[in-house]
């Protein structure tokens, strides 16, 4: 306790995280002894309560994330409400139908099923034992058989007889089977001594994680069903605060820690919205959080006059479309030409492979169009997980560098609908949609006076149990200094987990072949030649654990990217790392709303040592608002406090796909986008069967990781993710 005496006073102290991971690891302790399910720091009692169906077989189960964190204030103990999937307990056969999505157990696919009850506990409902599944039978219950030792009289006692499961279960133990005859029995035991269990006698155990991915049907219904505003969760909290009964005990009160319980009381303040500039010279004010461009027109519209219409057998009105995004883009500014030509897929291409359709589209649109267009406007059969997206992206943006917007309208289209359709047309093809005041005068402290590097970093992992599945870094930077709202991108794949981005500085041959090079190369022609003198590095993803690894790694790498250009450049850096995926939540003190849009708290919750605030930028519509945590990591630049709050607020009203407040800065919203665009032009399931024959790059685990596509010249340093 004396360590983290020494840490809340300021000092510094070598065993102070060994001393909050031993009182964490009492908390999980005491929820063990409950009976909780324990995932890292949260914990999940089997209150029937607490669960909601999601489909599939699978239920979101409700719990609470505690532990310990040191803060200005002292020791606190950080609550939260937490939610994990959970397979659904009850009779196997049940489970089994929910997960396939099928109605009777003759279309189950029994080898998928192994592959999915493999490690499940079960209890046998004949015995009240648990078991681990370790696999089903080769044979149907009825066939499968087993060497049964004998105990009838005259028999050797080492005599056995070979007997079907079904006929010792039904004749030998006078359980009556109703319908496990006909499939394969869960087999419980080891692979030399197989233990065989009808299957209608299996239960499987409740609080058991489910860890493959979710579908985007049970996703949003995990989203929806788990929201709660913000006085219903901290009324969860002070429950869970009171179930837990952390003063009985033994060891956290030998320890002298005693907890309030009292939510901690902190100052925050609000910072104003910044003005916005859009077309004609007009000035716009957001308001809690939101502006809209009714009756407004983009600040920097585009002339679109080369486009086309590609309909891949979706049910879409395109003329009522066409004239709609004509009619909306001339209120909005932008000057638009009907388009060229509707392509209509014709319905033999329909049941033909992804690749195939987009190439046949293709050609039906060389054969017609007089030239190259500015713009495809796709519209695609379906919203999520439509296969065609990703081929035609790739075959876009990579091959033939067209900008290309694809859309799946589900209803009627509206006027709002469009106009959030022209936003993100107007920026793919290099217009603005709206500046901020203070970039237009420009006036933004430290960055319009000095040339400013904007850079956002990310990068997004497969699946969870896919290791095969390479992770995609993407690194995203801003352009045309003094502006902070125009962003290009840079993505790369590399080792599947691999967090840290291991192609910022690459040297091939003398030659850096690496991801900042591009940027900077970029930043210079479109910035009058002009090298940055300041860059600032926002980075997502990372746990206080790999900052370190941040500044040894990736900065690290930029500098040298910085030198090997040129040697006597020197730039100034600083590096922020915002996280998300963090358990603080602000509730007002008096009143049941979230907290206003720009709230920013830097005392009494925020680390007692380092250079850390929250920050919630965005109106919390739905639910509980989750703030942003900066963390300033490096800092070369002299940024005061309240100078660094006021950029990362205004970063939050930059993106030029909504027109609302964002929750992070945009540059990490943009670097995920590029990621999640450019992961589509390659199927990655095909690649662990690929992956030996593949002449991509080789990870740390010998796994081969292939290449992206690259991004056609015409399109590269256009905001293709936007």
């Amino acid at each position: 306790m004396q360590a983290i005496a020494d840490a809340l006073r300021g000092h510094d102290s070598e065993h102070f995280q060994d001393a909050v991971r031993v009182l964490d690891i009492m908390l999980r302790q005491h929820a063990s002894q409950q009976g909780c399910l324990l995932v890292r720091q949260s914990f999940f009692h089997n209150e029937p309560r607490n669960f909601v169906d999601l489909g599939g077989g699978v239920v979101g189960c409700r719990g609470f994330h505690s532990s310990f964190r040191a803060t200005q204030g002292g020791l606190s103990l950080n609550m939260d409400v937490s939610t994990t999937m959970i397979v659904k307990p009850g009779p196997v056969l049940d489970f089994l139908l929910a997960n396939q999505r099928v109605d009777n157990p003759g279309q189950i696919d029994w080898s998928k099923a192994k592959r999915t009850l493999k490690n499940l506990r079960i209890k046998a409902t004949n015995s009240n034992l648990e078991y681990k599944i370790s696999g089903l039978s080769d044979s149907i219950c009825r066939k499968q058989t087993f060497p049964l030792k004998q105990r009838k009289e005259g028999a050797n006692e080492g005599d056995e007889v070979q007997i079907t499961v079904y006929d010792y279960f039904v004749n030998h133990r006078d359980i009556r089977l109703r319908y496990s005859g006909d499939f394969p029995c869960i087999n419980a035991g080891k692979p030399k001594r197989p233990t065989y269990i009808p299957i209608e006698l299996c239960e499987l155990v409740s609080l058991q994680r489910y860890t493959k991915s979710l579908s985007n049907l049970q996703r949003a219904s995990l989203v929806e069903k788990s929201r709660q505003k913000p006085m219903e969760r901290m009324s969860s909290l002070k429950q869970a605060l009171a179930t837990s009964n952390y003063g009985a005990d033994p060891l956290i009160v030998a320890s002298g820690v005693s907890i309030s319980t009292e939510f901690t009381k902190i100052q925050g303040r609000v910072l104003p919205a910044p003005k916005l500039m859009v077309g004609k010279g007009e000035d716009l004010w957001p308001r809690n959080g939101r502006w809209n461009f009714n009756s407004k027109r983009l600040i920097e519209p585009v002339k679109l006059d080369r486009w086309a219409v590609v309909n891949f057998s979706a049910r879409c009105n395109v003329k009522m479309l066409s004239e709609s995004i004509v009619k909306c883009g001339g209120m909005k500014g932008m000057t638009i030409s009907p388009p060229f030509d509707c392509f209509e897929e014709s319905p033999n291409n329909r049941r033909s492979p992804a690749v195939v359709r987009v190439e046949q589209m293709m050609e039906l649109i060389k054969s017609r169009l007089p030239g190259p267009p500015q713009l495809l406007l796709c519209i695609l059969p379906e919203k999520k997980n439509c296969d065609i997206y990703g081929p035609w992206k790739k075959k876009n943006l990579s091959d033939l560098g067209i900008v290309t917007q694809c859309m799946a309208p589900t209803k009627p289209v509206n006027d709002q609908y469009t106009t959030n359709l022209l936003l993100k047309i107007n920026a793919k093809l290099g217009g603005i949609n709206s500046l901020l005041g203070i970039e237009k005068s420009p006036s933004i402290p430290l960055v319009s006076t000095v040339p400013t590097l904007i850079v956002g970093m990310d990068v997004s992992h497969g699946s969870p149990g896919r290791s095969d599945v390479p992770s995609i870094a993407a690194v995203v930077s801003s352009r045309q200094w003094p502006l902070i709202s125009k962003y290009r991108a840079a993505v790369r794949t590399q080792s599947p987990k691999l967090e840290m981005i291991d192609s910022l500085f690459k040297k091939v041959d003398d030659v850096d072949q690496g991801i900042f090079r591009e940027l900077l190369q970029d930043f210079f022609i479109s910035s009058g030649k002009r090298k940055p003198e300041q860059i600032i590095i926002f980075r997502d993803g990372v746990s206080e654990s790999q900052f370190n690894q941040v500044l040894n790694i990736e900065l690290e790498q930029i500098i040298e990217a910085c030198k090997f250009l040129d040697e006597t450049w020197s730039p100034k850096f600083m590096v922020v790392v915002a996280q998300k995926n963090h358990h603080t939540k602000f509730f007002q003190a008096n009143g049941p709303d979230n907290v206003p849009p720009g709230t920013v708290i830097d005392n009494g919750i925020c680390h007692p040592r380092t250079n850390d605030f929250y920050m919630c930028a965005h109106a919390g519509m739905i639910g509980t608002t989750r703030p942003t945590h900066y963390h300033v990591l490096f800092d070369e630049l002299g940024f005061s406090a309240d100078a660094l709050q006021e950029l990362v607020h205004s970063l939050s009203y930059v993106y030029q796909r909504s027109t609302t407040a964002i929750s992070v800065v945009a540059p990490i919203c943009y670097a995920h986008l590029a990621a999640a665009q450019m992961s589509q032009f390659i199927k990655f399931d095909e690649i662990s069967d690929k992956s030996s024959s593949h002449s991509g790059t080789a990870g740390p685990g010998g796994v081969s990781v292939p290449p992206l596509p690259l991004l056609h010249h015409n399109v590269s340093s256009s905001m293709f993710f936007c």
